[in-house]
């Protein structure tokens, strides 16, 4: 080794040269030192032997992350078997929640993958949270770095099962599959703020079971709606059923290319302790639903005894309407009285009678979305961007190109 290795103890440096060579034995040890906090120097020492590696020779981390229940175990098992096909070395974290009587992880997914244990090319090991918030374990930066100096070909992370806000897998891996199934509910819509943005690769698992188209059709309009107005390119939308084995090539595929563009950008691309993940593109949030009344004194009436009072009115001569906004938690409804007989209100109401007129979403930079909704060929419903009630500045896409919903994009007076 070189000079640089002269400030660590003897101990130190005989254990790196062992994980170097691969020992098994010495991998265990040294995450348990990682896990009880005496292996400062040893991790240093990994992490400056990893920065002399050339990219090429350093290992690929695959995240998995999603709800509880999912399968994550199951399809990390299934990947596990797929890349051991491939000749490929895998060494496995499995994060697992803390005990509650003990502090230590419960080895679920060390149980399931017993079948695994007499393969050599294969190394497991679970880490307990012990209340580390994030989805991962605090020691799982460490153990991450000690487990890819002893020179595995892919290192495999799953996390406990998250909700929205748990992010942290994003941090210390090159691909991040997140994973969902059928049945989840409002479980999808909780999550769509949070740590479906974190996702190179949506995997849609137990597709064998009923649901899994509505889930598929939920989550490519979702992707569709967030090219349309942020920009970001739609992620992959795969297919598993782990149990059976199908799809799990695919989704390997898809996260090995994606893992393998990031390693190509050197040892930098994730290797300082604490790295940030990619800035989040957040969806649009529904900003309002505009409902069609008749009157708004009578309307009023009906919605402030549930609680809510219009706190703005307002006349947009333009739409010849007049306006009560009323707030509801971080969205408001909107309802609009016709002050003109040929105006758009008054003719949706003489068609359809009252009702939910329009549904809008809240956007930033709504010049550029406009912009990329043109070059896609979306129908609008005006030419230019309009000016409404409150200050905000907006446009409707037409129902033909939303799927038969009229639209509003609405950016928020500053």
């Amino acid at each position: 080794m070189s000079d640089q290795y002269r400030q660590y103890e003897p101990e130190t440096m005989a254990i790196l040269a062992r994980l170097l060579d691969g020992d098994r034995r010495t991998l265990a040890r040294a995450l348990t030192m990682v896990e009880s906090g005496a292996s400062g120097a040893l991790v240093a020492a990994c992490r400056k032997a990893l920065a002399e590696r050339e990219p090429v020779r350093r290992s690929l981390r695959l995240g998995m992350t999603g709800a509880a229940g999912v399968g994550k175990s199951t399809l990390l098992e299934a990947l596990t078997r797929a890349l051991r096909q491939r000749g490929r070395s895998v060494a496995v974290l499995a994060i697992d929640p803390s005990s509650p009587l003990t502090g230590g992880a419960i080895l679920g997914d060390r149980i399931r993958m017993q079948s695994m244990a007499g393969d050599e090319g294969v190394f497991i090991r679970s880490m307990a949270t012990r209340g580390h918030l994030g989805g991962m374990a605090a020691a799982a930066e460490d153990a991450l770095a000690v487990m890819e100096a002893a020179g595995w070909d892919v290192l495999l992370v799953e996390t406990t099962g998250v909700g929205q806000g748990e992010v942290d897998v994003a941090q210390l891996v090159d691909a991040v599959a997140v994973v969902l199934a059928p049945g989840m509910g409002d479980g999808v819509q909780a999550m769509k703020a949070g740590v479906l943005e974190i996702a190179d690769v949506l995997a849609l698992n137990k597709a064998d079971r009923p649901g899994i188209d509505e889930l598929e059709q939920e989550m490519a309009a979702a992707e569709a709606m967030a090219e349309i107005v942020s920009g970001r390119e739609q992620r992959r939308i795969l297919r598993t059923a782990a149990l059976h084995g199908e799809g799990v090539e695919s989704l390997l595929d898809a996260l090995l290319e994606i893992a393998e563009r990031g390693r190509s950008k050197g040892p930098q691309h994730r290797e300082q302790p604490g790295r940030s993940a990619a800035p989040a593109i957040h969806p649009p949030q529904i900003d309002h639903l505009g409902i069609a009344v008749r009157s708004l004194d009578e309307s009023e009436g009906f919605y402030r005894a549930l609680g809510l009072v219009a706190q703005q009115r307002e006349t947009v001569a333009a739409e010849r309407v007049r306006v009560a906004m009323m707030a509801t938690g971080e969205s408001r409804i909107e309802l609009l009285e016709a002050t003109d007989a040929e105006s758009t209100i008054a003719k949706f109401i003489a068609r359809r009678g009252e009702g939910l007129h329009h549904v809008a979403l809240r956007v930033d930079a709504i010049e550029s979305v406009v912009a990329r909704l043109r070059q896609q060929g979306v129908r609008l419903v005006h030419e230019q961007i309009q000016v409404g009630a409150g200050g905000h500045r907006y446009i409707f896409v037409h129902p033909a190109s939303a799927h038969g919903v009229l639209l509003e994009l609405v950016e928020a007076a500053e």
